[in-house]
């Protein structure tokens, strides 16, 4: 292998990377932990087999970030010092990964592996991009692999319920279309952020009018299904609340001259106060 000749010799202290440990898009952990929280609230039911659920999701979200770094290194992307932390970190996930599954099949938790099933020929998208520099502002990338994190969702309830119970996948369309106002949204917050002056409302509604769709049909679609009472009649209210930030992220305040960390932060706070309201609201 080329990048482990003979003679060079691993420092260990450089196999503790963050930047190859952790992902370094900080807002997409809400996008895990959200449908996470949602399912596992929802199913009530704690158990062993909920822990190996949440260190399984937990490990196959975190092995993305240094199999990633290691198509960069292999792309010509990273220096080639970055390869084993890449390689040791996503060894460590895999091997955690593992162990949740293999007691999750102990525990008769089989039928969850079909939820794995769309995973991987997203994470393998998601790598070719990677090799070809292109991965960057693929909002439709974001938007399907944000689908297949509000999974966690469906498989969290199932273990809660102890059976594959058609619920879970009412948890998973709820969850993925949250996921996707919310990174449509925030695509328009970072574009705003360029504008050097305040543009007429007019202006304002075309550049945003992406995310009012997302926000407005989720709204209205979950109001209507409560109150046709397929969904539980207050379940509105957090699809209110995305909707009426985005009312006011396009309208009125567009993020002219944010930093993108202050638009991230709102966009957790929003993402939190979400998924407690839908907590609070599911019976």
């Amino acid at each position: 292998m080329r990048y482990f000749p003979s003679s060079i010799m691993i420092n260990y202290k450089d196999l503790f990377k963050k930047h190859v440990a952790l992902p370094s898009e900080h807002g997409a952990w809400v996008f895990l932990l959200s449908p996470l929280a949602i399912g596992l609230f929802a199913g009530r039911n704690w158990s062993l087999a909920s822990l190996a659920l949440v260190v399984g999701a937990l490990a196959a979200f975190l092995v993305r970030q240094p199999v990633s770094i290691a198509v960069k290194v292999y792309s010509g992307r990273r220096p080639r010092r970055d390869l084993p932390a890449a390689l040791f970190w996503g060894g460590v996930y895999s091997a955690a990964g593992l162990a949740a599954l293999a007691a999750l099949l102990n525990m008769g938790y089989a039928y969850l592996l079909y939820l794995a099933i769309p995973g991987l020929p997203v994470f393998i998208w998601h790598l070719v991009l990677i090799s070809r520099r292109a991965e960057r502002r693929q909002i439709g990338v974001e938007v399907v692999a944000s689908g297949v994190l509000a999974l966690a969702a469906t498989g969290a309830y199932w273990v809660g319920k102890g059976a594959a119970h058609p619920t879970g996948w009412w948890l998973f369309g709820l969850a993925w279309l949250q996921s996707a106002a919310s990174i449509v949204y925030a695509y328009v917050r970072l574009e705003q952020r360029t504008l050097t002056a305040l543009p007429t409302l007019a202006e304002r509604l075309r550049l945003g009018w992406r995310a009012l769709a997302y926000s407005g049909f989720n709204f209205v679609a979950v109001a209507g299904l409560s109150l046709l009472g397929v969904l539980p009649e207050l379940l509105f209210l957090p699809y209110a609340l995305q909707f009426a930030e985005c009312i006011y992220g396009v309208a009125f305040r567009p993020a002219i001259g944010h930093k993108p960390t202050r638009i991230g932060v709102r966009q957790l706070i929003l993402s939190s106060l979400f998924t407690l309201l839908f907590i609070l609201t599911w019976r």
